[in-house]
């Protein structure tokens, strides 16, 4: 399904997702309301997301640096997209608790990312070592779940830091709040979900699609 997004539907996206930050503030805490009838249709319907914020440096109308600042979002498809993305960015840009809520005037100095996922599926493995040749860098997401503890990695991350498939995994686990070598356990359930990645060139700039190389 998500493979059916095209650059448009992206652009419209991410511009929600800024839009729905700036109307919070200005509104003092009230979520943006969207008809659905001027909606595209494919983003009606039901698929899970997560709207990433950055702090960028931009040098000659480029991004030289950037600094994560907030990321939440929907795993699963349980709500429309436009409406998941719309909370997610929210939540993002004011109740995640690594960061302080954002600021108005950080608005100009921070670039929007929306990534939509494909439904998680989970990775069968007759021993946890076979998930190393299971999993591709650039292609999979992972969700590790074990008993109460729960964490995500978006397919990005392990691009961005360069991370094998085994530092992907234990950062997965320090993700969770689990010791690093947790993904060796056969009580752990490893997930993998695809993403189709828009974000803003610069701030309030145009938007690309993201591809990244499959390892």
């Amino acid at each position: 399904m998500i493979k059916r997004l095209s650059l448009k539907d992206g652009e419209y996206l991410v511009k929600l997702a800024r839009k729905s930050v700036e109307y919070f503030i200005q509104s003092s805490g009230d979520l943006l309301k969207v008809s659905e009838e001027d909606v595209p249709k494919i983003l009606c319907e039901k698929m899970g997301v997560f709207v990433t914020i950055n702090r960028v440096r931009i040098k000659d109308d480029k991004v030289i640096s950037k600094e994560l600042r907030g990321c939440i979002g929907f795993p699963y498809p349980i709500k429309p997209l436009y409406e998941a993305t719309i909370e997610a960015a929210v939540e993002a840009a004011f109740n995640d608790p690594r960061f302080p809520p954002l600021g108005y005037e950080e608005l100009k100095s921070v670039i929007f990312e929306v990534t939509v996922l494909s439904q998680p599926e989970e990775i069968r493995v007759n021993h946890p070592l076979e998930y190393l040749r299971k999993i591709k860098i650039g292609r999979d997401g992972l969700i590790i779940e074990r008993e109460l503890y729960k964490g995500l990695l978006l397919p990005q991350v392990p691009v961005e830091y360069n991370w094998s498939v085994e530092e992907f995994l234990m950062h997965l686990c320090l993700k969770a709040g689990l010791p690093p070598n947790s993904w060796l356990d056969k009580n752990t359930k490893i997930y993998r979900f695809e993403g189709v990645i828009f974000v803003e060139t610069v701030p309030e700039g145009p938007v690309i699609k993201e591809e990244l190389e499959i390892k």
